[in-house]
C-alpha cells in the first residue's frame, strides 16, 4: 500500500516494512482492517519516526505529521463514511493506533485526542439510546463537525483532567457550562490538556448548571469550543519526563461563549456512555502497545547489530541475551493476547467479565509497556540510554502510561479488586 504523504513512498521504497503488531490471519482481520492499518504502519515507520526525536527533545507538536495524517485520510478514520471517513470500528482504530505508537509515542496519544471526538459522537453514539428528533439533531451537528475535519484538515482534541476526582468519574466536572440564549457560557480549567495551543477545537468535558441548580455528573455536557474563541487562554510551560511533543498544557476557560452546534454529544448522552460503554476510557492504551513494540524491536535489532547510528556488533550469541529476550517475547504476547480481546470485546452493556477484563488490559498495557522498556535497557546496556538511540525515548514515553486518568494503574487494580468481590449493590453493612 502506498501512503499520500509526504517523502513516505520514497522512504518506503528504501526501507523494509516491519511486521504488523497484529497479523492479519492470526487475529483474522478482514481485507479493510489490514488495509488501513497498513497504512497507519506504513506512515509510521517511513515518515514518523525519523521525526520523534526532535518532537521529543523541543517539546514540539507534531504539526507536520497531522498534515500527512489528513492526506492520508487518518483524521477521519472513524468518521462514517457517508460523512467522508474511513469509517473503521472501534478494534480497528485501536490497532492502527498500536502502529502509530510503535514509531512516535506522542502523536499516537495526541491522535486518540482527536479521533475519540469522532469515536465517541459517531459509532459509540449510535449504539445508544435517543429519541428520533435528539438523534436527527445529533446527526446534524456531527456532519458539521466531521465536514471540517475531513475538508479542512481541522484538529480537535479531548481536554479531560482538571486535578481532582472528576476525570475518574468521581465527581462532576468543575469546567461548568451556564445555559444562555443560542448556547452556553463556560468558564473553568483543564489541565495536561494535550494539543493545547495546536487544536483548532478542543472537545471539552463540562457540567450544564442551571442558575440554582447543583452540579450533577447526569449533566455533562460534551462541547466543541473553537480554540480562537474569546475567553480561551493557554497558560504555563511544557517540560516533562516523557510525551513530550504532546504539548500538554493548561486551559482556561473564561465566559467563553460556545453555541448549540457545537454539542459533540446531545444532553445526557455523554452520562449514558459512561455508564454503558466503559471501553471508550480504554483508548490511551493503543499507544503503549506499540510503545511496547517498540522496546521490543529495538532490543532484537539492536542484539543483531543491526540498529542505525551503532556498530554493526552482533551480541547474540550470549545466552543471558537469549533468555532476555525470550522473556521480553512472553511478556509482550501476553499483554498483547488480553489487550486484543478486550479491544474487540468493546461495545455497550458489556457482561462484568469483559469490564474486569478492560481494566486488566488497560492495567496490562501501561505498566507492561514501561517493563519491556526496563528490560530492554538492560539487556541492550549502557549505549541504550543515550539519547541519540530511540530506546531512551522509549522508555521515558511509557513509563506515562499508569499516570493516565481515567483508569490509572492503581484505579484498575482497586477497581478489578472491588468489582470481583461485589456483586452490584452488595455492602458489608
Amino acid at each position: 500500500m502506498t501512503v499520500q504523504a509526504g517523502k513516505s513512498v520514497k522512504a518506503a521504497d528504501a526501507i523494509d516494512l516491519d511486521a504488523p503488531i497484529f497479523d492479519r490471519q492470526a487475529f483474522r482481520l478482514n481485507d479493510e482492517q489490514a488495509s488501513i492499518i497498513a497504512t497507519a504502519r506504513e506512515l509510521g515507520q517511513t515518515v514518523f519516526a525519523g521525526r520523534a526525536a526532535a518532537y521529543d527533545r523541543d517539546a514540539k507538536f507534531p504539526i507536520e505529521n497531522y498534515r500527512d495524517l489528513h492526506r492520508a485520510g487518518l483524521l477521519g478514520i472513524a468518521i462514517p463514511r457517508k460523512h467522508g471517513g474511513l469509517g473503521a470500528d472501534y478494534q480497528t482504530y485501536a490497532l492502527a493506533a498500536a502502529e502509530i505508537g510503535r514509531y512516535c509515542g506522542a502523536t499516537a496519544l495526541t491522535w486518540n485526542m482527536h479521533v475519540c471526538s469522532t469515536l465517541w459522537s459517531g459509532p459509540l453514539a449510535d449504539d445508544l439510546d435517543m429519541d428520533a428528533a435528539t438523534r436527527a439533531e445529533h446527526e446534524r451537528r456531527r456532519a458539521m463537525h466531521y465536514k471540517r475535519i475531513v475538508d479542512d484538515g481541522a484538529i480537535y482534541s479531548q481536554p479531560f483532567s482538571e486535578g481532582g476526582a472528576a476525570a475518574a468519574g468521581g465527581v462532576a466536572f468543575g469546567t461548568e457550562a451556564k445555559p444562555v440564549k443560542g448556547g452556553w457560557l463556560v468558564n473553568g480549567k483543564k489541565i495536561f490538556a494535550s494539543l493545547s495551543g495546536h487544536a483548532d477545537y478542543y472537545g471539552v468535558l463540562c457540567t450544564e448548571v442551571a442558575e440554582g441548580e447543583k452540579a450533577s455528573r447526569r449533566n455533562t455536557l460534551y462541547l466543541a469550543l473553537p480554540a480562537k474563541a474569546d475567553g480561551v487562554a493557554v497558560v504555563g510551560d511544557w517540560d516533562p519526563l516523557g510525551m513530550r511533543g504532546t504539548v500538554s498544557r493548561t486551559l482556561l476557560f473564561k465566559d467563553v461563549f460556545v453555541p448549540e452546534d457545537a454539542a459533540l454529544m446531545p444532553r445526557g448522552v455523554y452520562f449514558q456512555a459512561a455508564m454503558r460503554w466503559p471501553h471508550m476510557f480504554l483508548t490511551l492504551s493503543p499507544t503503549y502497545i506499540g510503545l511496547a513494540q517498540a522496546a521490543y524491536d529495538f532490543t532484537v535489532r539492536y542484539l543483531r547489530g543491526e540498529v542505525p547510528g551503532t556498530p554493526p556488533v552482533k551480541r547474540r550469541m550470549y545466552p543471558t541475551k537469549q533468555i532476555a529476550v525470550a522473556e521480553m517475547q512472553i511478556k509482550l504476547e501476553q499483554i498483547k493476547a488480553i489487550w486484543f480481546q478486550a479491544v474487540t470485546e468493546a461495545r455497550a452493556n458489556p457482561c462484568k467479565e469483559q469490564v474486569l477484563r478492560a481494566y486488566a488490559a488497560q492495567y496490562s498495557a501501561m505498566e507492561g509497556a514501561n517493563e519491556l522498556a526496563t528490560l530492554a535497557i538492560r539487556t541492550c546496556g549502557g549505549q541504550a540510554m543515550l539519547k541519540s538511540l530511540a530506546l531512551e525515548r522509549i522508555y521515558r514515553d511509557s513509563r506515562c502510561g499508569s499516570l493516565m486518568l481515567p483508569w490509572t494503574a492503581e484505579l484498575c487494580l482497586d477497581r478489578i479488586g472491588r468489582e470481583a468481590l461485589y456483586e452490584t449493590g452488595e455492602s458489608d453493612d
